[in-house]
């Protein structure tokens, strides 16, 4: 079955769906350190909260979430990998993950996927980047989500 999205205001929501967000909330703003302290907070049960938890998101956040993965062609050299990761981070990218493969005939492919929300720039900016960077000899974005 497709999953179907709907825009609801909070005041129509049951009380277990918003107190879900608020124990989300207290988590990601490390106000608590437990789901235990955190429904125990707002009043609800863990397992309210672990029926609705993935469910329920805040508008704003989906919207910021942007991920890339990005093909990277890299020579065989020490330190190329760490200016090309102090590029991302500099520009406000997250690298969420990364894989990369032993170098053959001098060269070394890295895919990363790199949260963008927070850039400073736009993503063609970051990619332009990239490829300045010495030793780098290609970048591709494979995907976007």
């Amino acid at each position: 079955m497709k999953e179907r999205y709907y825009l609801v205001r909070e005041d129509i929501l049951p009380e277990a769906v918003i107190k879900t967000m608020q124990v989300k909330q207290l988590l990601a703003a490390g106000d608590v350190k437990t789901v235990h302290e955190a429904v125990e907070q707002v009043g609800l049960s863990r397992s309210a909260f672990y029926k609705y938890k993935d469910g329920i998101h805040l508008i704003n956040q989906l919207e910021r979430e942007r991920i890339v993965t990005i093909s990277i062609d890299l020579e065989h050299r020490a330190g190329m990998l760490s200016k090309v990761l102090s590029l991302v981070a500099g520009l406000g990218g997250n690298v969420l993950t990364m894989h990369q493969s032993i170098p053959l005939q001098g060269i070394a492919n890295v895919v990363i996927s790199v949260e963008i929300s927070r850039l400073s720039e736009e993503l063609g900016g970051m990619l332009e980047g990239m490829k300045g960077v010495s030793g780098v000899k290609r970048v591709h974005m494979i995907g976007q989500g």
